[in-house]
C-alpha cells in the first residue's frame, strides 16, 4: 500500500487531482484510515491511474473516462474523439498555410492590399438577369435599369436585409471583355417573373471572401490575389465567382469608394 503523496510521485500527478478522481469516483484509493483518513493506494491501481491519465491527455472528459473504463459505449465514444481530433487538426492545418502564405507575401514585399477569408454564404431566393456585357462599366446603367424593371412587375418586393447585390460570371476566368454575368438580388420572397429576370433559390456555398476597394475596372488585381490564395491554400474552385456590391455608384460619388466583394466558391482539396 502508498499513501496519497508516493502513489501520486509514482503516477506523475498531483495530489489534488488524485483526490477530485476520488471525490468523483472514478479512483477510490484501496484503503483510508478511519482514526487519521489518510488515503492508502494499492500497486496495481496504478494500471487504472495510467489509464486514466492517457485518457485525459486525449481530451476526453471525466464522464466520458467513466464510460471508457466501465467498458460503456468504448467504440462510440472514440470514434467520436477521433472525429473531433480530425476535425481540430484540418482546422490547425488551414490556419498555418494562411499564416504562411501571409508571411511569404510580407517577405516577398507585397502591398498587403487584400486579405482573404473564409465564409459561409447561406441559401437564398434572388430574382437573376443574364447579360453579355462589353466591360464592368457597363454594369453602372444595367444594374439599376434590372431593378426598376421587376420594380415595376413586383412593386411590393422587398430585398433582403442586410442587403445582398451579386453578380455571378459564367466564363470561369477572369475577363476584360465580352463579360458573361449573371445579375442576382437577394430578396424577402419570389415575386413574378417578367421579361428577362426570373426568380430562383440558390443553395448555401462555402466561398473564400476578398474585399476591393476602388473602381470596377481595377478588379483585375483582387481577382488575381483571390485565384494566388486559393492555390497556395489547398482549396479548389468549386463554382463561378461572385461579386457582392457593398458600397457603388448608387452611394458613392467617387469610384474610389465604391468596395466590392469577390467571393470565390471553394472546397479542401
Amino acid at each position: 500500500m502508498h499513501r496519497i503523496g508516493m502513489f501520486s510521485k509514482l503516477g506523475r500527478v498531483t495530489v489534488k487531482t488524485l483526490r477530485h478522481y476520488d471525490e468523483v469516483g472514478l479512483l477510490a484509493p484501496a484503503h483510508v484510515d478511519e482514526e487519521n483518513g489518510y488515503r492508502y493506494y494499492a500497486t496495481d491501481q496504478i494500471v487504472r491511474l495510467s489509464e486514466i491519465v492517457a485518457l485525459r491527455q486525449m481530451g476526453f472528459s471525466i464522464s466520458e473516462i467513466f464510460e471508457i473504463v466501465d467498458g460503456h459505449n468504448i467504440e462510440g465514444i472514440l470514434q467520436q474523439r477521433k472525429a473531433e481530433l480530425t476535425d481540430e487538426v484540418q482546422s490547425t492545418t488551414d490556419r498555418l498555410s494562411r499564416l504562411n502564405h501571409y508571411i511569404l507575401t510580407r517577405k516577398e514585399g507585397q502591398k498587403m492590399n487584400y486579405q482573404a477569408v473564409i465564409k459561409e454564404i447561406p441559401s437564398y431566393t434572388v430574382f437573376s438577369a443574364r447579360y453579355t456585357i462589353p466591360d464592368y462599366a457597363a454594369l453602372n446603367e444595367i444594374m439599376p435599369a434590372l431593378a426598376a424593371k421587376v420594380g415595376a412587375v413586383n412593386p411590393d418586393l422587398k430585398c433582403m436585409e442586410p442587403d445582398y447585390c451579386f453578380n455571378v460570371y459564367l466564363d470561369g476566368e477572369y475577363r476584360d471583355t465580352d463579360i458573361n454575368v449573371e445579375i442576382c438580388q437577394a430578396v424577402v420572397e419570389r415575386g413574378v417573373d417578367g421579361e428577362g429576370f426570373t426568380f430562383k433559390d440558390i443553395p448555401a456555398v462555402t466561398v473564400v471572401s476578398v474585399l476591393h476597394r476602388g473602381p470596377y475596372e481595377t478588379l483585375g488585381e483582387a481577382y488575381a490575389f483571390a485565384m494566388q490564395w486559393v492555390e497556395q491554400n489547398g482549396y479548389q474552385i468549386i463554382d463561378n465567382v461572385r461579386e457582392s456590391y457593398i458600397n457603388g455608384i448608387w452611394n458613392k460619388s467617387d469610384t474610389a469608394d465604391w468596395l466590392t466583394e469577390i467571393q470565390v466558391p471553394v472546397a479542401k482539396k
